[in-house]
């Protein structure tokens, strides 16, 4: 069983894409599949147990993977694409598409030719410059072609489906924290000494600092509840901005910008944290609403995308309506009522069975091997 894997993306780089990846190829591995992956950026290649060749990102890199890719179509059982407009031309193996968002939206965003705000639900249905429609329009018809797609949520299937693709097409296969994720194993007092922390109210956040994540909100939602403290992981192009606002709103000593943290930082802060935030615009299904769960850590979440599907209001956490500030410092409010962090937390563990590493494995070995011709 061959294996192609095409993406745009790949470990060590962030993000959900790079990390799925880099946890499930050694797995398939394991079951029989002979792996070779393309992608874009630059890097060591060795320490892979298969082949993988990077494509730099200069001006000719269309070309360069499109050459490369070439023989690999021809070699492949089975093509398994994880960028939508990868120059993947030729071969005959069947193509599986894993969607983890609406590169068309991201895209017209990074462009502007939307507005930096514009709602990824909105955006569906919407008249947008012609620019931006004809986006929707390429993106919408490479997911068409595909002989099947694997999407993290009920969600990101409804939305796709909106796009024109055959419901049959589409299998949703929740994602999964990798085998080697563990959480702080120690108290939440305990992380707090280490990090040399107080004992005041604490929300914690993780992200790329891009306009959907809503960290603008979290910041202006924090100013409005006397002592609570936010932490911010994570960079990116509207940090500036943000460290702008925290000041600006008076709050800049109770909101903390830690910048690109290693994992074990992260995990360490969200058992530290009281809970973990995530008021973005946009999850397919996100992984560290996983890894605070998985470190008994409650959350506070909008309830857009993939989050409900995580996040059970008032269970294990609080689901917040997106866009209203007003809604999320009255939510921020409520999660420091004595007794409630103990309540959610109690039940962090609860429906995370669905989200079983070894389970997603199993079930995407069974969906690709599906589509292989007899």
């Amino acid at each position: 069983m061959r294996l192609f894997i095409a993406s745009g993306i790949f470990h060590p780089e962030s993000g959900g894409p790079a990390t799925y990846l880099k946890e499930l190829l050694p797995e398939l591995q394991k079951r029989g599949w002979e792996v070779c992956a393309l992608t874009y950026g630059a890097g060591e290649i060795d320490s892979y147990p298969y082949p993988l060749m990077r494509i730099p990102r200069t001006k000719l890199r269309f070309p360069r993977y499109a050459l490369a890719a070439r023989p690999l179509l021809a070699w492949a059982d089975l093509v398994y694409v994880h960028t939508l407009a990868l120059p993947l031309i030729g071969g005959r193996a069947p193509r599986v598409l894993k969607i983890v968002g609406d590169q068309a939206w991201e895209r017209a965003i990074r462009r502007g030719w939307i507005p930096a705000t514009t709602d990824i639900d909105f955006f569906q249905t919407a008249r947008d410059s012609w620019k931006a429609s004809l986006q929707k329009s390429i993106r919408a018809a490479e997911a068409r072609r595909m002989d099947g797609i694997i999407v993290p949520s009920q969600y990101l299937k409804n939305m796709v489906v909106g796009w024109g693709v055959n419901p049959a097409k589409i299998q949703v296969i929740y994602n999964a924290l990798p085998p080697d994720y563990a959480a702080a194993q120690m108290s939440q007092a305990e992380a707090r000494l280490q990090l040399g922390l107080g004992s005041e109210p604490m929300l914690f956040t993780a992200a790329r600092l891009n306009p959907w994540k809503g960290v603008d909100h979290l910041i202006a939602a924090v100013s409005r509840v006397p002592d609570a403290r936010l932490m911010v992981a994570g960079d990116g192009e509207i940090r500036e901005a943000l460290e702008q606002q925290a000041t600006k709103l008076g709050v800049s000593s109770r909101v903390s910008f830690l910048g690109n943290l290693p994992r074990a930082k992260v995990a360490l802060y969200m058992k530290a944290a009281d809970y973990f935030a995530l008021y973005s615009g946009y999850e397919g299904l996100s992984h560290v609403l996983l890894e605070s769960l998985r470190a008994g850590t409650p959350v506070i979440a909008s309830d857009k995308g993939g989050n409900p599907e995580v996040v059970q209001h008032g269970v294990n956490g609080l689901l917040v309506p997106y866009v209203d500030v007003d809604a999320l410092s009255a939510a921020i409010t409520e999660a420091f009522r004595p007794g409630m962090r103990e309540s959610l937390a109690a039940n962090s563990q609860h429906g995370m069975a669905r989200f079983d590493f070894a389970g997603m494995v199993g079930q995407t070995h069974a969906a690709l091997q599906a589509f292989l011709k007899d």
